[in-house]
């Protein structure tokens, strides 16, 4: 079966750390963009960060540049999102995609994903202030 697994997130204290995890199942990852979205209750899904196939390339929103960061292990065929100095602000249900042609990373994380036509189930993280 084909699909992305989520791992990771919970309850944190505001300023802690946690780590997500996207691994494929049934695919090979190193082929595909991934990125992580959010979506907060009463509020769009947004981009946060997402990195490319190829050259390592990495995009992050404004609202998380400099506390969090993307990473890939394609011999786990996973994807990670750490995590730091976490906000209340940062309170979400996270996702992660791939895609495998997005236009560069930073579409994936903007626009594109507008067009996927499904989302695995997602993981909640909920920072308390």
């Amino acid at each position: 079966q084909v699909q992305l697994v989520q791992s990771g997130g919970g309850l944190v204290h505001n300023g802690g750390s946690l780590r997500l995890s996207c691994a494929a199942s049934g695919f090979t990852l190193d082929y595909y963009a991934v990125g992580w979205f959010r979506q907060a209750p009463g509020k769009e899904r947004e981009g946060i960060s997402c990195i490319s196939s190829s050259d390592g390339s990495t995009y992050y929103a404004e609202s998380v540049k400099g506390r969090f960061t993307i990473s890939r292990d394609n011999a786990k065929n996973t994807v990670y999102l750490q995590m730091n100095s976490l906000k209340p602000e940062d309170t979400a249900v996270y996702y992660c995609a791939a895609d495998m042609d997005p236009p560069n990373v930073q579409a994936m994380c903007v626009t594109r994903h507008y067009d996927y036509p499904s989302w695995p189930q997602g993981t909640q993280v909920t920072v308390s202030s």
